[in-house]
């Protein structure tokens, strides 16, 4: 399947893999459900990021902060959500946003598990089972105004947020 492009729709039953954060210890772990991203999307402005794993060098140093450091930036050009998913468990990504300090329901880390979203609509990083680095940006009503995958895995610029925040001023 082509991955999702401008123009296309977010499509139905996308199920990711969700610990929510509960407190700020990693070391207690919570129970894991299901999101179902297709419903939780709609009427809102998401930002759905893809990262090779939680953990690793450049996620954790150069992909995931700037999109904790900079929400608010993306709040004002109305993004109502930003979501994180990796290949690796709820388990681990709420782990990783308890390391980053996320708190509250405005960046939500995922495991994609469930529907394998970043290898059937996305793309993945040609890493064995590992998720591509990329990012789209989901409208209100559920079309897709912008997607771009990074061509080097291990570069952070089209799906870094200063890349989405460019786009979401056009």
């Amino acid at each position: 399947m082509p991955p999702l492009k401008p123009g296309d729709k977010f499509p139905e039953n996308v199920v990711f893999d969700w610990v929510p954060i509960k407190n700020q210890d990693a070391t207690l772990a919570g129970s894991p459900q299901d999101y179902n991203a297709s419903s939780e999307f709609k009427n809102k402005k998401a930002v759905l990021v893809s990262v090779p794993g939680a953990f690793t060098p450049s996620c954790q140093a150069y992909h995931l902060p700037p999109y904790i450091d900079q929400f608010d930036k993306l709040k004002k050009q109305g993004v109502d959500l930003v979501v994180v998913i990796a290949s690796n468990d709820g388990w681990v990504m709420s782990a990783w946003g308890k390391v980053n300090r996320i708190e509250g329901n405005d960046i939500l880390l995922m495991g994609d598990t469930k529907s394998f979203f970043s290898k059937n609509h996305g793309w993945d990083a040609g890493m064995g089972d590992r998720n591509g680095r990329w990012a789209m940006v989901i409208e209100k009503d559920g079309t897709i105004s912008y997607a771009d995958n990074e061509s080097d895995p291990s570069k952070v610029t089209v799906s870094g947020v200063d890349a989405v925040l460019k786009s979401l001023q056009k």
